[in-house]
């Protein structure tokens, strides 16, 4: 670590050292990272990134599909400054985003200047490089579907730009290997009226307040839905094969929506990690189908 503190001190940069991540995360469940770095700007990043090639590195984002153990390790964790969420024009119908800005800010973005295409965005409580790297949906859109090319640096400190016509996607996945690091993306977009755009982002949200829990501490949806179209939903399964009110401490179900899972006050990673176990194991002995975690387990 001795080469993590010289970087520090020479460089008066954000970094901490045993840092808690239990607030930036949506569960508000998590330990305490052993470093901690926020860079402001890419040359610093590019610096700390050379100084630590041997440390296990995680990035966050918005925090708000991910389970944190309170048992990290020696894992460095790194997350975007406030440089890294710039949003411009680049064109009549594209725009780049910067990794770390809001998903909803990118709509806003899009409808104040009557690009349509992005307001399934307002919808989804994440950052743009955790949307890429899930490939995060909803209402029948997918970032894959405006998305033209990103900017990476890898772990290594190399930048470079990969087009979407590279990239695999798949139902919330794609196939970009975890050292690499989303600085900014590319969207493609279509000329709209702006009134017609934002009536439209508020249908949406609507529609997502009517069926989901709101300002409660979530992961958001905990499992995929079965990739095969004959399959019912996730939330149908687990509300056919486990108790409504079923509890492990604070580790909770949400009446409101069946794969969400919710801390209802102080509940621990232990507690969640049993819930989400114990839902996956019986929708199994119920159902025969298999589940696949939609949220990201960090331990």
């Amino acid at each position: 670590m001795q080469e993590i503190k010289t970087f520090k001190d020479q460089n008066n940069s954000n970094l901490k050292f045993d840092f808690s991540l239990k607030n930036l995360n949506w569960m508000n469940i998590g330990g305490s990272a052993k470093v901690f770095f926020k860079p402001e700007n890419l040359k610093e990043l590019i610096s700390f990134l050379k100084i630590v090639p041997k440390y296990k590195k995680h990035v966050l984002g918005a925090g708000s599909n991910l389970l944190i153990s309170e048992k990290l390790g020696e894992k460095i964790f790194i997350k975007l400054g406030k440089n890294f969420s710039n949003i411009s024009l680049i064109d009549d119908n594209k725009l780049v985003a910067g990794c770390s800005s809001l998903d909803k800010n990118v709509s806003d973005f899009a409808c104040e200047n009557g690009l349509s295409g992005l307001e399934f965005l307002s919808c989804i409580p994440g950052s743009v490089g955790g949307g890429i790297r899930m490939n995060s949906g909803c209402f029948g859109s997918e970032f894959k579907d405006f998305l033209v090319s990103i900017q990476v640096v890898d772990f290594e400190g190399k930048v470079s730009s990969i087009r979407t016509k590279d990239i695999i996607f798949g139902y919330r996945k794609c196939n970009l290997p975890n050292d690499l690091i989303f600085l900014s993306a590319t969207f493609e977009c279509k000329k709209s009226n702006k009134e017609f755009i934002r009536k439209e982002i508020e249908r949406l949200k609507k529609l997502k307040e009517s069926s989901q829990p709101l300002r409660v501490k979530t992961g958001g949806s905990t499992f995929k839905n079965p990739v095969k179209s004959t399959e019912k939903k996730v939330w149908e399964l687990i509300r056919e094969s486990v108790p409504e009110d079923i509890s492990f401490g604070d580790a909770k179900i949400s009446s409101k929506h069946s794969n969400f899972f919710v801390n209802s006050k102080n509940a621990s990673f232990s507690e969640m990690n049993k819930l989400i176990n114990f839902v996956k194991d019986e929708v199994k002995k119920k159902t025969g189908i298999s589940l696949d975690l939609e949220i990201e387990i960090i331990e």
